[in-house]
């Protein structure tokens, strides 16, 4: 009895954009809008998670926002927002927007009550 094989390449050798080859190298989070759960969905082909959000526009209102490394008021600042400033908004958790400035970041948190929607 012979067996044959779909492919004409070894079982070992790595094909398609996303192949488990290895560990890779994980990307700062403060700069590239991904998490381990969601990510901007101009990251689809170059990183897997399991959800992609299309992000919904966002302006920072009167007074600024600060935008934090994490979802809580002592965390640490990476940007301060002026009035104005576009936000893109991936997701709400609690209180916090989480979401970055453009796909290549700044990528944290506002807290929702310094953005409004954009008219």
């Amino acid at each position: 009895m012979t067996s044959s094989s779909s492919s004409s390449l070894p079982a070992t050798h790595p094909q398609g954009p996303f192949v488990l080859a290895g560990p890779v190298t994980k990307p700062d989070e403060t700069r590239v809008p991904i998490r381990g759960d969601l990510a901007h969905i101009g990251l689809a082909g170059s990183y897997f998670v399991p959800h992609y959000a299309v992000p919904q526009p966002r302006s920072v209102m009167p007074g600024g926002a600060s935008l934090m490394a994490a979802p809580r008021a002592d965390a640490p600042v990476l940007a301060e927002l002026a009035e104005g400033d576009s936000f893109e908004l991936l997701d709400i958790t609690g209180q916090w927007a989480w979401g970055c400035l453009s796909l290549d970041g700044p990528a944290g948190y506002i807290h929702i009550d310094r953005l409004e929607p954009v008219s």
